[in-house]
């Protein structure tokens, strides 16, 4: 088995906790643009999913049908109330550990890529002061398919020089672990066990880990 030459990481609940954000947005279009209401619940489904992928699913959740034009104008929408929130965001919103394992990463000599569906995630972190810390970022902006697909992480790995088997993602939702697997990678949960099935190893987060300690628990 190679040793691991990058890590991969989502934004939204690995680094920093946006999901809030998004939420406060999509329930902001839905009770004054379409006309119901969507609970947190259902939020956990939108979770490392697109923009219009979650439109659509919230669509269809209130059984409501638009055009494509009146769809975009939405999504825009919701884009513009959601940057208005991430605009206010500081260091003090990156997540537990995280400064701290991203240092041991590169102490490590391991490589340190974004791979994220967002379109706001170089704004975000250079809002709270870590763009420096990574190697390659790949976002929304670069990226066809979403998550489940593997293409984001793919491309991390290309744009890092490092084979599938050499990587390690990490990702609070289904979908990116589902898209780090299909994308031959190792993959770490961070959240719940009961939801993160499918990941080799879950952790509540990423504080106090080490190096040594994640490759033995990864098999590396």
């Amino acid at each position: 088995m190679a040793q691991p030459k990058a890590f991969l990481f989502d934004l939204d609940g690995v680094i920093v906790d946006t999901a809030h954000f998004h939420y406060q947005a999509w329930r902001r279009l839905a009770n004054e643009k379409l006309g119901f209401d969507i609970s947190e619940e259902f939020n956990e489904s939108l979770k490392g999913v697109s923009r219009t992928e979650s439109l659509d699913r919230i669509l269809a959740h209130g059984n409501v049908t638009l055009s494509p034009a009146e769809k975009e104008t939405l999504a825009t929408l919701k884009n513009d109330w959601y940057v208005e929130l991430i605009n206010k965001m500081n260091p003090d919103d990156i997540l537990p550990g995280i400064n701290a394992f991203l240092e041991k990463t590169r102490l490590a000599g391991i490589k340190i890529g974004l791979g994220s569906v967002s379109k706001n995630a170089k704004p975000i972190l250079e809002r709270i002061g870590i763009l420096s810390a990574f190697d390659a970022i790949i976002d929304g902006t670069k990226i066809t398919k979403g998550k489940p697909d593997p293409e984001v992480f793919l491309k991390g790995a290309e744009e890092l020089g490092a084979s599938p088997d050499e990587c390690v993602v990490f990702e609070d939702a289904v979908a990116g672990i589902e898209a780090g697997r299909r994308a031959g990678m190792k993959t770490v949960g961070i959240g719940q066990p009961d939801i993160l099935t499918e990941a080799d190893v879950v952790l509540a987060n990423l504080n106090n880990m080490t190096i040594e300690d994640l490759r033995k628990a990864l098999h590396f």
